[in-house]
């Protein structure tokens, strides 16, 4: 998949292909020295990563003042967001390396986003409006980590694979929440998966 067919099937300008270019463009140098996405992904970036990012995109509340990213990595996909429009973004990541490559990359992409160096737990008060993560934890897992942060009429938008019935699941005894799925533009098996109503099994 080119920039090209990215910019069209998700309909941005060109000056934000411009900037997720200038991205890409940093993130295969870096990853020569820290290891921030698989190898073999980097033979096809645009869809791995950057569509697989902006997918997201239509399913993110229109008011969003507030964003978090969970355990951002490479900062996929709330940096991708970021660059696309999302406003009040905050990266959440404990690797000192990946943060300094967030730093670096919100840089380069003029950005305006804050980096937070340390693990979820330690992030300091705040709610939003919306909460992202990719390859980070059990359903069960991430909700622990969101329900701290996200406003009451928050949203969710978790990239997920095959296991995501198995996790919702085992989910459901701890958490009460409406579902709603779509299916991945970028994997046959994968899902977005959008929570709202988030609340623990009791504590209406």
């Amino acid at each position: 998949m080119t920039p090209e067919d990215v910019r069209v099937a998700m309909d941005v300008s060109r000056e934000t292909l411009m900037r997720l270019a200038a991205y890409v463009d940093l993130l295969v140098k870096w990853q020569r020295a820290v290891n921030l996405v698989g190898p073999s992904t980097l033979n096809d970036v645009w869809r791995r990563h950057i569509l697989d990012s902006l997918q997201l995109m239509p399913y993110s509340p229109e008011q969003t003042a507030s964003a978090l990213d969970l355990g951002s990595g490479a900062g996929l996909p709330g940096l991708i967001l970021a660059i696309a429009g999302v406003k009040g973004m905050t990266l959440v990541e404990s690797d000192a390396r990946k943060v300094a490559f967030l730093r670096e990359a919100a840089r380069v992409t003029e950005t305006e986003l804050e980096v937070f160096h340390g693990r979820i737990e330690a992030l300091p008060a705040r709610k939003a409006d919306l909460v992202t993560a990719r390859a980070l934890t059990s359903v069960s897992g991430l909700l622990g980590y969101t329900w701290p942060y996200l406003k009451p009429d928050g949203r969710c938008l978790f990239l997920k694979g095959r296991g995501v019935d198995d996790e919702l699941k085992e989910a459901e005894s701890l958490w009460e929440m409406r579902v709603t799925k779509y299916p991945s533009r970028t994997a046959p098996d994968g899902v977005i998966l959008q929570l709202e109503g988030i609340h623990r099994v009791g504590h209406r």
